[in-house]
């Protein structure tokens, strides 16, 4: 069998029009041709911006326009949604520190929602993390709505993303819908960055967020003009960071540890980082469209993949960890995550 290769050096982040996929009239032709760059990209950086989406850019503008709005209260004001009183949902609002990356508090307060769900759902009367009803603020008036269309929007552009991965793969359009996201787990993030210093006391840079590599599946980001996500490259052994800078009308996608895993680290979940040096706000709104709290991920028997073995490549992970060591359901998976991101709040959402 063959490994897999290692990671190769990029030097951006290629635009790929995805028109094909969330147009019904499409021809089979044009959608294998969307598959081939987007596979390209999974293998080569991991990252892909994406236009000709459909999602409607005055529902992107009120959501952005009513979500500055909320960032600019006052502190007390929007503690009144704070995560402590979402329970196991994991909803709500977080101060600037509150949240951490590889246990060092990150520069950016933030929002956090999921797939709105009332207490007769089987899932929320059984207690299950990270479902249940999200915390809206009084203030802005129609952030609840722009965020829920806005989450309908995304999931519908996620299924539409996942069906040219799974081309891009030379499976059926549906594998994944199917197997894995037919009831997918939806949560959204949308998150400020402030401006400030550039170092902490002890001299370490002060990131909007440290290197990471996102969980799931994959992330669909909306990010400001303000610019600061940056992505890790490595070629020859020598280690870069490439700007993936604002693009008009599009979405920053990256596919998570999950999808690494399934495709036994053919497609790679690649760090990233982001540091605001724009010298004021700086606002970004990722959605992650995952699997399903109970499905048992399982790497994948795709034709793309015959003959590749699982390279175990913990020793170059930010992490120093194996995602392809996991054995379980996604739901299992997350819940060993998301409490290093929030501590305080772990026992509170795993009792």
């Amino acid at each position: 069998m063959n490994t897999v290769p290692a990671a190769g050096g990029f030097d951006h982040v290629p635009v790929i029009d995805v028109r094909a996929l969330v147009t019904p009239s499409s021809s089979a032709a044009e959608r294998r041709a969307v598959a081939a760059r987007i596979g390209a990209a999974c293998r080569e950086s991991g990252f892909f911006y994406v236009v000709g989406h459909g999602v409607d850019a005055g529902l992107q503008a009120r959501l952005e326009e009513l979500s500055r709005r909320f960032f600019a209260l006052p502190l007390d004001d929007k503690m009144a949604i704070r995560m402590a009183l979402g329970g196991p949902a994991w909803r709500g609002f977080f101060p600037v520190g509150g949240e951490l990356t590889s246990g060092r508090p990150d520069r950016k307060e933030g929002l956090y929602f999921g797939t709105e769900l009332g207490p007769e759902h089987p899932l929320v009367r059984a207690g299950t993390p990270l479902h249940g009803p999200n915390l809206f603020p009084q203030e802005p008036r129609g952030l609840r709505e722009a965020v829920l269309d806005y989450m309908a929007a995304l999931t519908r552009l996620g299924h539409a993303l996942m069906s040219g991965i799974a081309l891009s793969l030379e499976l059926e359009e549906d594998y994944f819908a199917a197997r894995y996201t037919g009831d997918p787990l939806v949560l959204f993030r949308i998150f400020n960055y402030p401006p400030g210093p550039s170092t902490a006391e002890d001299g370490q840079p002060v990131w909007g967020v440290g290197e990471h590599t996102d969980y799931g599946v994959l992330t669909i980001l909306k990010q400001d003009d303000a610019g600061g996500l940056q992505v890790k490259s490595r070629a020859g052994g020598e280690v870069r960071w490439v700007e993936a800078p604002p693009v008009p009308g599009s979405f920053v996608c990256n596919i998570g540890d999950m999808l690494d895993r399934m495709t036994r680290g053919v497609y790679r979940s690649t760090p990233h980082r982001v540091l605001n040096r724009s010298g004021r706000d700086r606002l970004s709104l990722p959605f992650f469209f995952d699997p399903g709290w109970t499905t048992e991920i399982h790497p994948i028997d795709a034709p793309a993949l015959h003959g590749v073995s699982t390279l175990d490549d913990r020793a170059e992970r930010w992490d120093g960890q194996s995602v392809h060591a996991f054995r379980g359901t996604y739901g299992d998976y997350l819940l060993g995550k998301v409490g290093k991101v929030f501590p305080d709040l772990r026992s509170k959402v795993l009792s």
